[in-house]
């Protein structure tokens, strides 16, 4: 039994150091990638390129920050304190925002207000041929979409901390003679500052992740950078030093959001979650609270979906091919393939975490739910730069030692290298779920099974299983999801044949064909919308 106990901690382990090791690998190969430097293409970028790409980004984060910041707080303090009309149908729609992916809304937001857009044609006729609007392919219009794409990661985190705070709290400021204003930045704001913080970060390093929006607008940073340097100069080298400065920004944000958290006063929620709101507006100020609330539900989600179906019902439906169905099965089985194989290693994770709680074991599963914060870009380089070497050092040489006749690269390009990608970047996302589901059930359920004589596997899947099923489909629906609205690693790591509608769309907007567009865009909606009922269903049990 000794020599059992002791293999079984072994191999929990194991689960957690390779699943580290994973994310450990493109990191490690990005450092490598500066041994050697392409002095051309360098002088190049830095001649023409490197200070625009360092200054938009800079931009982006400081007005993706404080957009998202401003957007959520004021909507999340509005649904969950205040009482108006409409506001228990807002509090949910919006979050009806998190199915639209960036790229959609972005090249929406250009159909729509670009100068030859029906927006700005139409205020032409009414106004005269001089009449203009600022141009939506601008900094600050790459910053509003983003902001309306992200800002729901505030709301809700901002909105629970609200919702947690109680009644006592806010009235014991007013007691004190507090304003409703008062109370808002003395209270309220710095006991919800840490759910602010973690918002914020996550809507920064979704901004710097992102690549199909700002390449709609024509707007360079580091992620559009990697892709021309890929394939423009056709130099994956020069890719993966471009994806390490990039990943600096990222390490950059999230160390100001963990020194944020660790000034932040903790307070104790020892007062119970409100259900119902604490002030009541009157007059016009309630239709004003809930004008606010829907004009940013219609420019961030109703808006963009008319848009989307009256493009589709004008000539979009054409693309309704076998085309778009090949598109759809494609898209359909990466994400059903990469949902099974990180739901998959997030259980063993989850189990090694409950079995194995050990400090080293903690770290390094820790360290393995750092993939979501590696932008998508960052990882396609890293892992491809990393099997071009395999291919070139191992495998090429082996083939041709076996006598195979046409030696030829097997993991560049790969399927295999592509599901590895989404399992690294999504495994964090099963894994929340997971480790939630896992910590409802008691120890000694499974001690019980195995005090009665069944082995490990029995124990698994009679009990660990049945019991993890909601958490599993949670978890697999949420990496599904976000699999197929997935873009810079399925465009730069996709095998031949396998586009998607990621992908698709990519195309189409590259083109300007935004018409076409809508249908591949209208359809990732769609499917967008399940995790969402998710986060509803559960924010309206809690």
């Amino acid at each position: 039994m000794p020599l059992q106990s002791t293999a079984r901690k072994t191999r929990w382990q194991l689960v957690a150091y390779l699943s580290a090791a994973l994310v450990l690998m493109p990191l490690l190969v990005l450092l490598f990638s500066w041994q050697n430097i392409d002095h051309q293409i360098w002088g190049h970028l830095l001649q023409t390129q490197m200070m625009r790409l360092i200054g938009n980004t800079l931009w982006l984060i400081a007005g993706v920050g404080a957009g998202v910041i401003l957007l959520g707080v004021s909507l999340a303090w509005l649904t969950s304190l205040c009482e108006f009309p409409g506001r228990r149908w807002l509090d949910w729609a919006l979050m009806l925002p998190f199915a639209v992916p960036a790229y959609v809304l972005a090249f929406v937001m250009v159909g729509l207000l670009d100068f030859a857009g029906p927006l700005q044609s139409l205020l032409r006729d009414w106004f005269g041929n001089d009449f203009r609007l600022p141009p939506i392919r601008s900094t600050g219009g790459v910053i509003l979409t983003l902001v309306l794409v992200f800002y729901p990661y505030v709301y809700m985190l901002a909105r629970s901390a609200f919702l947690a705070q109680g009644r006592g709290l806010m009235e014991a400021s007013r007691i004190l003679g507090q304003t409703p204003w008062q109370g808002f930045w003395r209270v309220a704001i710095p006991m919800a500052r840490p759910a602010i913080s973690a918002g914020t970060a996550l809507a920064i390093m979704e901004t710097l992740a992102d690549f199909g929006a700002v390449s709609v607008f024509n707007y360079d940073t580091f992620t559009t950078a990697i892709y021309k340097t890929w394939y423009g100069f056709f130099s994956l080298q020069s890719a993966t030093q471009l994806a390490s400065l990039l990943l600096l920004f990222v390490f950059l944000a999230l160390f100001a959001e963990r020194r944020a958290q660790g000034r932040s006063k903790r307070f104790p929620a020892n007062d119970k979650p409100r259900k119902d709101a604490l002030y009541r507006l009157h007059g016009p100020l309630a239709w004003l609270a809930s004008g606010y609330c829907l004009l940013v539900l219609a420019i961030a989600f109703i808006i963009p979906v008319g848009q989307l179906l009256y493009w589709l019902l004008s000539s979009g439906i054409a693309d309704l091919d076998s085309r778009y169905w090949e598109l759809i099965s494609n898209t359909l089985t990466l994400g059903g393939i990469a949902a099974a194989l990180t739901v998959s290693v997030a259980i063993l994770l989850v189990l090694a975490q409950r079995l194995q709680p050990i400090r080293r074991v903690r770290s390094a599963i820790a360290l393995a739910n750092l993939g979501y914060a590696l932008p998508g870009s960052v990882l396609a380089v890293g892992i491809m730069f990393f099997f071009s070497y395999l291919d070139n050092q191992l495998v090429v040489p082996l083939q041709g030692w076996l006598g195979m006749a046409n030696p030829a690269p097997l993991l560049l390009g790969s399927l295999f290298a592509l599901l590895l990608a989404y399992l690294i970047r999504f495994m964090a996302v099963a894994y929340g779920p997971l480790d939630t589901s896992l910590a409802r059930i008691r120890p000694s359920l499974p001690e019980a099974a195995q005090s009665l004589g069944q082995s490990g596997w029995v124990v698994f899947w009679r009990i660990y299983v049945p019991l993890l099923l909601p958490g599993i489909l949670s978890a697999a629906l949420l990496v599904f999801v976000d699999v197929l609205k997935e873009m810079p690693a399925t465009l730069l790591m996709r095998p031949f044949g396998w586009d998607t509608l990621a992908v698709r769309i990519h195309s189409l907007t590259t083109e300007g064909d935004w018409t076409r567009a809508s249908l591949p865009a209208l359809t990732l909606v769609l499917v967008g919308l399940l995790p969402v009922i998710v986060l509803i269903r559960r924010s309206g049990r809690h």
